[in-house]
């Protein structure tokens, strides 16, 4: 870099974004020598196994300027990873990156300056490799920069500037071995910050399956963006369908004006970087390249349904193996110009890219057991996954996601209840605007196993919420039962809420509907260096949040931000480099009273202030994203997997940077506790220079076993300590699954059918059991004797039986010689003086036939105007509901749709049930239903309590139409 001194761009006192008209101006701060930050992917065992590799720019040779650390929302460092980036502004200037591993492509990280009109501009890099020009990359700044306030504009003479980084993608045409050179240069002209790139190798492209119907058949035109592939594409899927046959992209880009719909198919490609789909309609905007399933009537969309959208939820859809890459460069939230949305039932997205959309998928339920995994989603200008009111049982698992305009990961119930859905075993990069993960609502929720990183404004990394429209126990969308939030990382999450002006922190919890009411165990997590707070209430009150072997390392101010009442409780509960010097902020008084379990260390409740104003953060993690240079260890801690007592684990390593521009001195390095260490650093650790400290666990007792390692230096940083938690183990290790049971609206005084906990040791020695037993409203019997065999396995049957109306909740706890025991197991159900539940809502069903658009899922969907019509001519006719578990009925209504001209008919119809779903028997024997309009359309059998967990209803007559037709099939308790 030339050292004119001359101010750089975007890094000394302000950002100078170049653009056709002039210059638009950010406040940023000087950027010093700084150590490496924590990567999302220092966690081993947490977050996506993904198929690259990552070198951040600052961490590798370069010859242009490191920008950041920096956390400031508007200033270019807080959106790039690690809060740091390597500015090119002159000629010849570069980042060179030495592979770690062989590979054929790259997707770097970039930024470039708006334009003045705010539309964008383009400007290109030389790639070099091993020294030779290979290729120009083609960079653009038309994907990013928005202004303004919510919900954002392209009008650079607006405030807040932001979503400043965009991503692009490369192949190299030959495999490079490991020390390979791959080098960014810039050629002149707009600056160029290179914030990453990411390298892997891409196989070949996956052949067309055999017996497969491929969409070029249908009249598709790949590599031409003159064409619109839409009707190619929904011809091919309808006729997969049609067919039971897959359909199958080939290689090459397709362009598409609108959704292609799917349904009851599987569309694949040659592989995401080779079938990719993009495009978007020249005049009508609000149409764009998407695969979604059919809406819901009366679901979460509730904007127009075209016909061929109509029916919903699809069924039975899987997408894997192409990329949808969009056109989008602002954010309009009415528009449908999503990669994926829709309904999708039983269906699986598997290795899809999803990049420059507005929403990678947000799902518009009720739909149950969709799955998103093995897939990148990235560039939002909103969401990266919001699943919308009434998606049950589904699930997004190792998916990588980074550079969304709004929550990464989002659940959000609106009108029906979220239940059972799981965010685990993804990494979250960078999030411009609001959380990591979050729920709104929602029941039952898991959020495991995920590595979280760098938030930057108005939300943390993960949040708990009673938040948004339509959220709140009346209709059931309220956060309730149990949420487990378990083994996660959060780094560099929480920031500033430019609308509050206060810090949020890195995960909270906020009441603003209503009080939070349920129980969320946080457990074997990581909260590292947090921008603000590491834990933070606010508005309403949130019980109970019990926290439990949580590592908290690094916070710009307080551990707490205490702002409304809270039941938490703190066992195991490790804090350190707590920047407020403070644990506590807290001006509520007694309405936030922490309980202060046992193993809590760092920390305690007297370390309390009410200061009511908020601190500057300070940042003193090692190696963190405030941190300015000097000695760091990468990770910030380590947990061990629990371990049998006197058995020694595999080796953990830390890596201890310099990141000072003088060697520093290294003196001692040791451990405490039941952890043993060798390592590499001798007595001086040059300037940049690295060296690796292996860590063992061997526990000597049962229980949780924590200590420290210590690199000892005088130098900036030091002494670096890297916290150690392991727990030790008798060979007894018990599980329950499920973890927790929903027994579901219960009559007062009513028994219903028993729900099975099954009991498993999972170790290697033999379980001593004690007692079993439960509390509430619920009892037990059990095939469980007095020890059980490692790897066997013996069943708890709990039954509940409601002795008064609303929620009643319960314990199954079973004690053993476990040294993590007591198991227990959360109960909950509800007594009602009448039935309050609709068993069937959004329950899956079956048909022998039906006519259109108006399948048997319009019987469950809540809605009386939707309706399912069967084969004309052609009784018997029947549906089936499938209440997912065996359930006690006794009363069943039918509907037609209310309006008048559905003139009075009347049907004849039996209801039979089944506890396995293929073997019915007679429930109410065939008898003829009247349907009157003026009476509502609505007819009602009532019968003899009976367990079922399949319903069908058999239609054999109708006097006003020559099929069977139903709107709503609901199906009670009594």
């Amino acid at each position: 870099m030339k050292k004119s001194g001359r101010l750089k761009a975007w890094t000394i006192a302000t950002i100078a974004a170049l653009t056709a008209g002039g210059l638009v101006s950010l406040p940023a701060a000087p950027a010093t020598a700084a150590a490496r930050a924590d990567s999302p992917f220092d966690f081993p065992g947490r977050g996506a196994t993904v198929p690259f590799f990552e070198i951040e720019a600052e961490d590798t040779a370069h010859s242009g300027q490191v920008i950041g650390p920096d956390r400031i929302y508007g200033r270019l460092p807080s959106e790039a990873s690690g809060r740091r980036a390597v500015t090119l502004d002159s000629s010849g200037e570069y980042v060179e990156f030495t592979l770690t591993r062989p590979a054929n492509a790259m997707s770097l990280r970039y930024s470039v300056p708006d334009n003045a009109s705010g539309t964008g501009q383009n400007t290109t890099s030389s790639l070099r490799i091993n020294g030779t020009h290979l290729k120009d990359l083609t960079l653009t700044s038309r994907y990013g920069w928005y202004y303004g306030g919510y919900p954002f504009n392209n009008n650079p003479g607006d405030t807040n500037p932001h979503h400043f980084y965009d991503e692009t993608r490369t192949m190299f045409g030959s495999t490079l071995a490991a020390g390979a050179k791959v080098r960014v240069q810039h050629t002149g002209g707009i600056p160029v910050t290179v914030d990453l790139a990411d390298f892997e190798v891409v196989g070949a492209p996956i052949g067309r399956p055999a017996g497969s119907l491929s969409v070029d058949d249908f009249g598709a035109i790949k590599n031409n963006t003159g064409v619109d592939n839409t009707a190619a594409f929904q011809a091919a899927v309808n006729a997969g369908k049609a067919q039971g046959k897959e359909v199958y992209i080939p290689e090459g880009t397709y362009n598409l004006y609108d959704h292609v719909v799917v349904d009851g198919v599987t569309l694949r490609g040659a592989g995401p970087w080779y079938s990719v789909l993009g495009g978007r309609h020249p005049t009508q905007r609000n149409r764009a390249v998407g695969v979604y399933g059919k809406y819901v009537q009366g679901g979460g969309y509730t904007g127009e349904i075209r016909s061929h959208e109509a029916g919903g939820p699809s069924r039975n859809v899987t997408l894997k193996d192409f990329a949808i890459i969009g056109e989008i460069t602002e954010r309009e939230d009415n528009d449908q110009v999503n990669a994926m949305g829709g309904a999708m039932t039983d269906s699986v997205v598997d290795n899809v890219w999803m990049q420059h959309t507005k929403v990678g998928a947000w799902m518009d339920g009720p739909m149950n057991n969709f799955t998103i995994r093995n897939s990148r989603i990235l560039d939002q200008t909103a969401d990266g996954v919001n699943f919308h009111t009434g998606v049950t049982n589904s699930t997004v698992t190792n998916t990588f996601l980074r550079n969304t305009g709004d929550d990464a990961l989002a659940m959000w119930p609106d009108r029906l209840p979220n239940v059972g859905n799981k965010f685990t075993f993804n990494t979250v990069g960078v999030t411009l605007l609001a959380n990591n993960i979050v729920t709104y609502g929602g029941r039952d929720i898991q959020i495991t196993d995920n590595v979280v990183a760098d938030t930057v404004s108005n939300g943390g990394g993960i949040h708990i919420a009673n938040r948004y429209p339509g959220v709140n126990s009346g209709q059931g969308t309220a956060v309730a039962g149990t949420h487990t939030v378990a083994r996660n990382t959060l780094l560099r999450a929480g920031n500033n809420d430019f609308n509050w002006h206060f810090g949020v922190g890195a995960i909270w919890f906020s009441g603003l509907n209503e009080p939070v009411n349920a129980t969320i165990n946080v457990t074997d997590t990581d909260i590292l260096d947090s921008s603000y707070a590491a834990i933070h209430v606010i508005e309403g009150t949130t019980s109970t949040v019990n926290f439990n072997n949580v590592n908290i390392d690094g916070t710009g101010t307080y551990m707490i931000q205490a702002q409304s009442g809270a039941n938490m409780t703190f066992n195991n509960v490790r804090a350190a480099h707590i920047g407020a010097g403070v644990a506590i902020h807290n001006c509520v008084g007694a309405a936030f009273t922490p309980v202060f379990g046992t193993g809590n260390t760092g920390w305690s409740p007297s370390s309390t202030t009410c200061t009511g104003t908020w601190p500057t953060p300070n940042y003193i993690y090692p190696g963190g994203g405030g941190n300015t240079g000097g000695l760091s260890g990468s990770p910030g801690s380590l947990s061990f997997a629990a371990r049998q007592v006197n058995t020694t684990s595999p080796a953990q390593a830390v890596t201890i940077t310099n990141g000072a521009a003088t060697a520093a001195p290294i003196g001692s390095v040791s451990v405490t506790g039941d952890y043993a260490q060798t390592n590499n650093c001798g007595s001086s650790l040059a300037a940049g220079a690295t060296c690796t400290v292996n860590v063992t666990f061997r526990p000597t007792a049962t229980g949780t076993r924590t200590g420290t390692l210590t690199v000892a230096s005088s130098a900036q940083g030091g002494p670096v300590t890297v916290s150690l938690a392991g727990s030790g183990t008798n060979g007894v290790a018990l599980t329950a699954s499920p973890g927790s049971l929903s027994f579901g609206a219960r009559q007062v005084g009513g028994t219903g059918p028993a729900q099975a906990v099954t009991i498993t040791n999972t170790g290697t020695g033999t379980a001593t059991l004690g007692t079993v037993a439960t509390t509430g409203d619920y009892a037990q019997t059990r095939t469980c004797g007095t020890t059980l065999a490692a790897g066997a396995s013996c069943t708890v049957n709990v039954t509940f039986t409601p002795t008064a109306t609303g929620t009643r909740t319960g314990t199954l706890s079973v004690a053993s010689n476990d040294p993590n025991g007591p198991l227990t197991v959360a109960l909950t159900g509800t007594g009602g003086s009448a039935p309050v539940t609709n068993l069937a809502q959004g329950r899956p069903t079956t048909e022998t036939s039906h006519v259109q658009t108006y399948g048997s899922g319009n019987t469950v969907d809540g809605n009386a105007s939707t309706y399912w019509e069967s084969n004309n001519n052609a009784f018997p006719q029947s549906v089936t509901v499938d209440l997912g578990s065996t359930q006690s009925v006794g009363r069943v209504v039918l509907k037609l749709p209310p309006a008048a001209d559905w003139a009075t008919r009347t049907q004849a119809i039996a209801l039979l049930g089944s506890t396995d779903g293929t073997n019915f028997t007679g429930v109410v024997g065939s008898a003829t239903y009247t349907f009157n309009p003026a009476g509502g359309n609505t007819a009602t059998i009532t019968f003899p309590a009976t367990s079922r967990r399949h319903l069908r209803l058999t239609f054999t007559a109708n006097s006003g139409w020559p099929a069977g037709q139903l709107s709503e099939f609901e199906v009670y308790a009594s």
